[in-house]
């Protein structure tokens, strides 16, 4: 057993051990990305730089990075191992559908076998399990009826507060359709529904259609940089979860209302 460890740590510090040890761990374990877009603000930043977990939802095609090439050039397939499935809610890295070697983070909004529109910017879900399960689990939520079903308005917004829309983004032609109205559809079988968080400014399933399974290669797991357009770090980013940062914003917008109320109270303005 000793010489064993000691011939794995002689190994692990050649070359070729540290390439294979770096190899494994971009392949399986995290990988490094960078947020490059606002679709995500304010539950992500631009200019935060974080670790997905690549095992989040099974075993995604291994594929070298920067040039993007599968270990397995000779197949198609972008899946090695299937694992557990993305929720309703959870923030998704994934590959492009139209091209894969472009990687989209977004929030899982519908499941398969689920039925949503937007109506004036609002979304509204009737899940899958139907309109009994949709009493039980959102009585704090506004539910409207709509052809014979049950449909929650809006059911992620009171618990992940980054969730906005941008009130200078107004229906005048100018904007794409999607943002404001969104025909009903059924979200097909083995595909997830994704919509960024900065609802007006992302480029998400209401234009290009729902991810496949296949296409999905882990979820956030911590910030390991952030840095901000005016090239200042934000250490209060650095090593939270996107759960942390979410906790985190709730707390600065109560605080933000509390302060708002004193305001008031005082007359002040």
């Amino acid at each position: 057993m000793k010489d064993f460890l000691k011939k794995t740590y002689k190994f692990s510090n050649s070359w070729t051990g540290t390439i294979i040890i770096v190899l494994f761990i971009i392949f399986f374990v995290a990988q490094a990305f960078r947020i490059p877009s606002g679709s995500m603000k304010d539950s992500l930043l631009v200019g935060d730089h974080l670790f997905a977990k690549k095992f989040a939802y099974g075993i995604s095609m291994p594929h070298i990075p920067f040039i993007e090439m599968s270990i397995m050039p000779w197949s198609d397939k972008l899946r090695l191992v299937d694992g557990d499935t993305p929720q309703r809610g959870d923030i998704v890295i994934f590959r492009y559908p139209h091209n894969i070697k472009m990687h989209f983070v977004k929030r899982c909004v519908a499941l398969p076998g689920d039925e949503l529109f937007v109506l004036k910017k609002d979304l509204y879900i009737h899940h899958k399990e139907g309109d009994e399960w949709i009493k039980k689990n959102f009585k704090d939520h506004e539910i409207i009826e709509f052809a014979g079903k049950l449909w929650v308005k809006n059911p992620y917004m009171k618990e992940h507060p980054g969730i906005h829309h941008d009130k200078k983004i107004v229906n005048n032609g100018r904007y794409p359709m999607p943002i404001f109205n969104f025909a009903p559809v059924k979200v097909e079988e083995g595909h997830y529904f994704m919509m960024g968080d900065n609802r007006d400014h992302s480029n998400d399933s209401r234009f290009w259609g729902s991810v496949p399974y296949d296409n999905i290669e882990g979820t956030p797991w911590f910030v390991y940089f952030s840095i901000d357009e005016n090239w200042e770090i934000r250490w209060d980013r650095v090593g939270k979860t996107p759960k942390d940062l979410e906790e985190a914003y709730h707390l600065d917008l109560a605080r933000q209302e509390r302060l708002k109320v004193d305001k008031d109270d005082h007359g002040l303005y």
